[in-house]
């Protein structure tokens, strides 16, 4: 089955992680590849200034992302930026420096879309039934919160109460002090007071976790009850008294201690005491007495929301599993071309080509940018019908066709462009512009386009077929479904090319 590899890149506070996949046409994908990058942007505080330093770190990473997908041959890379760049000052600085040196466009969303994204991914990776759960991941900047079961999603809201963010304004001593515990938890309660309502309303017995905070929270309780987490965290489930019991011992280790906690990322070693404290205080405040883990986070999340948006387009790649031809219909279909004109246009202009083939003698790759540029000619009415056969050379000239090459394009664009009206000129200024061996394959292609578009002059495919016979004229003999005379006027007043590229006269006829 066709796919689409696509590579979806989360760039957090603490750490970018990319995920390649390849996307199914029914909706289906499978992971291909991964790479996670721990940099802590925020290391100087979310909200800050990023330095030159944390910036050089974000490229390399991104460089090393950007080399991944090159080699996996990846269509296209989303990347989504959270807390640390959307809110730094010169976040700004950080997406132009990514633009101007990799190429990558990223898009700094809001903390309701990266709620929305966690809960799209929680949904699609595990078991949620009609029972109601409330999902909570804690990034470095901000956390979000999304009340769902397996069918819709609820309730979701973003805060500013990332782990980064609290261990920078919350956490002064070694091993923390039970004043600083404290202050947390009162920090807690104020910014998650609105989440008491949507709470009490849908009473979700199960909290769900996401992401890498979470996950290591899980590894490390799995470790200390000697379970086997090594394939998968996914759906891995503990109860509030086996996380009490572990965040009582946990939370007296110094740094040294806690970096030989088996299952805890050393990375994460210094901001993972504010994680703690508030799943502790979520537990409790909500009285929820279960927690799972969900493997599966915002990166998952806008594979998911990309599936969600471009079904239509993942369906042609059943239809048209070619690159080239699948491009063109994606561009038929964009500027809402018409479909029976168009196709029968296309045929009538190939059976031209082909019957006079012994005479014209162009190859044959040339009859692909011949169908191609007749079924494009007339998407120039999506923007006016005045002029629309110079709008659709621009169209053409401007969509990112894929798998041409330029000089193909600028064919197809120009052949398309004269199927009406005056034929090819020195003064057209981009004809004129073109190489010779390029305006002399237009010239000769859009002599076809031009007597097929003719022999449909009325658009309601009178024409049928036609016959064709070369002796001192080029005959053709018309068969259609009624009076003809529209079509062979048509068709005659615009075989001047035609003419040209066979050295003959174009006669044009019905039969009786």
């Amino acid at each position: 089955m066709p796919t689409k590899r696509i590579a979806a890149i989360d760039l957090g506070t603490n750490s970018f992680h990319a995920v390649i996949v390849d996307i199914q046409s029914d909706g289906r994908y499978t992971p291909i590849d991964s790479l996670k990058e721990m940099i802590r942007l925020g290391r100087n505080g979310v909200g800050k200034k990023m330095t030159k330093e944390d910036m050089a770190l974000g490229l390399e990473a991104l460089r090393k992302i950007k080399t991944l997908c090159d080699h996996r041959n990846v269509e296209r890379i989303m990347a989504y930026a959270t807390s640390a760049i959307r809110e730094a000052p010169n976040g700004g600085d950080f997406v132009q420096l990514v633009i101007d040196e990799l190429g990558i466009k990223i898009h700094p969303i809001p903390g309701y879309k990266e709620a929305e994204l966690i809960g799209l991914a929680v949904q699609h990776g595990m078991t949620l039934g009609e029972k109601t759960s409330l999902v909570m991941d804690i990034g470095g900047g901000s956390t979000e919160f999304v009340i769902l079961n397996q069918q819709e999603i609820r309730y979701m809201v973003s805060r500013k109460i990332g782990v980064s963010r609290m261990t920078s304004d919350f956490v002064k001593s070694d091993p923390v002090k039970k004043k600083e515990i404290s202050d947390m938890e009162k920090h807690y309660r104020k910014e998650l007071s609105m989440l008491t309502g949507p709470v009490e309303s849908n009473k979700p017995q199960l909290l769900i976790g996401s992401s890498g905070t979470m996950q290591n929270i899980a590894a490390m309780i799995a470790a200390r009850q000697n379970l086997d987490v090594s394939l998968t965290l996914n759906e891995f489930e503990y109860s509030k008294s086996e996380f009490e019991a572990f965040y009582s011992w946990f939370m007296t280790l110094d740094r040294k201690q806690r970096l030989k906690v088996t299952g805890l990322d050393e990375k994460r070693v210094d901001f993972i005491l504010p994680g703690l404290v508030l799943v502790k205080f979520v537990l409790e405040k909500f009285g929820i007495s279960r927690v799972k883990t969900s493997i599966q986070a915002m990166r998952e999340g806008i594979i998911i929301d990309f599936i969600r948006h471009e079904m239509k387009a993942l369906k042609m790649l059943d239809k048209y599993p070619e690159p080239r031809r699948r491009s063109v219909h994606e561009l038929l279909k964009k500027y809402r071309w018409a479909k029976k004109h168009s196709q029968h246009v296309a045929n009538l202009a190939l059976k031209l080509f082909d019957d006079l083939q012994t005479w014209h003698k162009l190859p044959y790759r040339d009859r692909e940018l011949l169908e191609y540029a007749a079924l494009m000619h007339d998407i120039g009415y999506y923007i006016s019908s005045r002029k629309h056969h110079k709008h659709t050379l621009y169209i053409v000239l401007n969509s990112n066709l894929k798998g041409f090459t330029q000089d193909e394009i600028e064919v197809m664009a120009h052949v398309a462009r004269y199927h009406r009206r005056s034929v090819p000129k020195q003064s057209h200024e981009l004809y004129a512009a073109l190489k010779p061996a390029q305006r002399q394959k237009i010239k000769a292609l859009a002599g076809f386009l031009r007597v097929a578009d003719g022999l449909d002059r009325s658009h309601y495919q009178n024409v049928i077929t036609f016959e064709t016979e070369v002796k001192e004229v080029v005959s053709l003999l018309l068969t259609t479904i009624a009076d003809p005379q529209l079509e062979v006027w048509g068709a005659g007043r615009k075989s001047e090319l035609l003419a040209e590229l066979m050295g003959r006269p174009i006669e044009i006829r019905a039969k009786r």
